[in-house]
């Protein structure tokens, strides 16, 4: 299994990452993103056929969903079109909200399933895609939120955050992974909302506490998170940063960045 750093950049796209699109591959297993931010069909592009890839939705705020629009277009009037119609797992109203976007004029649904079957996550309810196997687990975020765990065959795993603030369900989920993708949005500012972003300080402890890992993605772009991670005192930790640039096999503690690969064995 390896993910590939598409984007990374938290609530908006940075100057030089889009927002937050994971490719994760696997043997066996079509191609696999996970969200779905501005610029991550561009991105995309480098790695894989877009008229080839399942996606898996956290949540439905626009830094993590609103390029799809762009792939419904790709995958209707690609000179050649896909086959078949792919996949998109996301929360309840996932249907509702892309059509939306998609609509050509305010008002209308656009309804988009001649090109993608949509399948809601139910928590803690397994999905399989391929080799993979995928458990959702809601998280603690003010719209429906779930983050991922992904096994291969082999035992290994991968764990993504999506949006969440600090809560036991988050730690639950990262147990003992071989790479935990976890959010890191903001300052470690005691005035901020609760239960809404992770900072640096507590995506240290949430690897820490859970033992996997830790890949901090997403920060905005000017968001310094590494200096709270360090602070836990999690060797383990590196920051999502936008530099470009491949790293292979997470025991190397690898640097995530747009174009970034991790293998988990």
């Amino acid at each position: 299994m390896r993910i590939t750093v598409l984007g990374c950049s938290g609530s908006v796209v940075g100057p030089d990452s889009p927002a937050s699109g994971y490719l994760v591959t696997a043997p066996d297993t079509p191609p696999l993103v996970l969200d779905f931010g501005g610029g991550v069909l561009g991105a995309l592009q480098r790695f894989a056929d877009p008229n080839s890839v399942h996606v898996l939705l956290s949540h439905l705020h626009a830094d993590h969903c609103l390029d799809l629009p762009g792939l419904f277009v790709w995958r209707r009037y690609h000179p050649s079109p896909a086959q078949e119609r792919g996949l998109v797992y996301g929360p309840a109203n996932t249907w509702a909200r892309l059509g939306a976007a998609s609509s050509p004029e305010g008002g209308e649904i656009d309804d988009f399933s001649d090109i993608f079957d949509i399948r809601h996550w139910v928590d803690n309810q397994p999905v399989e895609i391929g080799a993979l196997t995928i458990v959702p687990r809601l998280v603690c975020h003010p719209t429906e939120s779930y983050g991922m765990r992904i096994s291969d065959p082999s035992g290994a795993t991968l764990v993504y955050s999506g949006d969440t603030g600090y809560c036991d369900a988050l730690i639950d989920l990262a147990r003992d992974a071989d790479v935990f993708l976890c959010e890191a949005s903001w300052t470690h500012d005691p005035a901020r909302p609760p239960r809404l972003h992770l900072s640096g300080t507590e995506a240290g402890r949430a690897a820490a506490r859970a033992g996997g890992r830790g890949a901090p993605a997403h920060p905005h772009p000017a968001v310094d998170v590494a200096r709270g991670c360090h602070q836990r005192g999690q060797g383990r930790v590196r920051r999502a940063r936008a530099r470009g640039g491949v790293q292979r096999g997470v025991r190397r503690h690898p640097l995530l960045t747009p174009g970034a690969v991790m293998a988990t064995g």
